[in-house]
C-alpha cells in the first residue's frame, strides 16, 4: 500500500514538474505582454529587439563564466593555502605575471563588452530612413498620439481602460487602452517623444524600446515590428500618483487593414476646432 502510494506521489511531483517546465516555457516564449512566471526578457519581434535579447544572453554567459572562474579559484585557495596544509605562512608580496594578469584580463573583458555594445547602440541611435513618423506627448496621466499631415493629420488620446467589463478579450488588465497606436507591419516608424507636463518615458519590452518623455525636449526612437499583432508597454518613469495607470497600446496591422483604419481615424479624430494639420520635427 505505501508502495503504491509513494508511486502515486512521484506520478504527481513528475506530472507538476512537466506542467510547470511547459508553463515556463510559454512563459519565455510569450511576446506582446507579461506572462505569469515569467522569468526572461518578453519575445522580441523586432530585429533591433532581437539584437538586444542576443546581447543580454551573451552578457549572462560571460558573467556566469566569470562567476564560476572566481569561485573556482576561491575554492583551490581554500583547498592549497588554508593554515593546516600551510603552518608557515608563504610570505611572497609580488608576482609580476600575476598582475599583469589581473590587469590585461580585465581589460579584455572590457572589449569584449564594449564592441557590441557600442554597435548595438549606433543600431538604435541612428535609425534609418523612416516610412511613417508618430509623436508621443506623455501627459498626467494618459498618452497622446500624433499622425502627421501625409497620414491625415489628425491626433488623439489613449487612456487605459479602467473598467474589466469594457476590456476586449485580447486586452490584458492595467495595460488595455481605449485608443492604440496602428501602425503597418514591416515598416520603419520613428517615434518623437516629449511630455507637456513632468517626466515621462515611452517604453515597449517586446520591441526594445524605452525613451524618456521630457517637457521642452523632443526625444527620439524608432522600431519595425516583424509580426502582425498587439504588443503592450507603460510608463517606465517615476512620473506622480497615476504612474501606473499609463499603458502603451500598439496594433501591428498589415498594410490594408492599417489603410482602412487610417480612412477610419481621419474621420473619427478630425479636428473641430480649425486648428491646423499636425507639424513634425525633422530629425537631425
Amino acid at each position: 500500500m505505501r508502495i503504491e502510494t509513494g508511486r502515486r506521489s512521484v506520478t504527481a511531483l513528475s506530472t507538476a514538474a512537466v506542467a510547470l517546465v511547459l508553463g515556463i516555457s510559454e512563459a519565455w516564449a510569450a511576446a506582446g505582454q507579461p506572462s505569469p512566471w515569467e522569468t526572461g526578457m518578453q519575445e522580441m519581434v523586432t530585429e533591433l529587439g532581437q539584437s538586444v535579447s542576443n546581447f543580454h544572453t551573451y552578457l549572462v554567459w560571460l558573467i556566469t563564466a566569470i562567476c564560476l572562474f572566481v569561485l573556482a579559484l576561491i575554492l583551490v585557495i581554500i583547498a592549497r593555502f588554508n593554515e593546516k596544509k600551510n603552518p608557515v605562512p608563504n610570505k611572497t608580496t609580488h608576482n609580476t605575471l600575476l598582475e599583469v594578469a589581473w590587469t590585461i584580463i580585465p581589460v579584455l573583458i572590457l572589449v569584449a563588452i564594449a564592441i557590441p555594445s557600442f554597435r548595438l547602440l549606433r543600431e538604435q541611435l541612428v535609425p534609418p530612413q523612416a516610412d511613417l513618423v508618430v509623436k508621443a506627448t506623455g501627459y498626467s496621466w494618459y498618452w497622446g498620439y500624433e499622425y502627421p499631415a501625409d497620414q491625415g493629420g489628425f491626433k488623439f488620446d489613449s487612456n487605459m481602460i479602467a473598467e474589466v467589463k469594457d476590456l476586449k478579450p485580447d486586452q490584458p488588465r492595467l495595460l488595455g487602452a481605449d485608443n492604440a497606436m496602428v501602425v503597418p507591419v514591416g515598416k520603419v516608424v520613428r517615434v518623437q517623444v516629449t511630455s507637456a507636463d513632468v517626466m515621462h518615458a515611452f517604453a515597449l519590452p517586446s520591441f526594445a524600446l524605452k525613451i524618456d518623455a521630457i517637457p521642452g525636449r523632443l526625444n527620439e526612437t524608432w522600431f519595425k515590428a516583424e509580426r502582425e499583432g498587439v504588443y503592450y508597454g507603460q510608463c517606465s518613469e517615476l512620473c506622480g500618483n497615476g504612474h501606473p495607470y499609463m499603458p502603451i497600446e500598439i496594433r501591428v496591422v498589415s498594410e490594408q487593414q492599417y489603410a482602412a483604419w487610417l480612412a477610419e481615424a481621419k474621420q473619427r479624430y478630425a479636428s473641430t476646432d480649425g486648428s491646423a494639420p499636425v507639424k513634425f520635427a525633422t530629425a537631425q
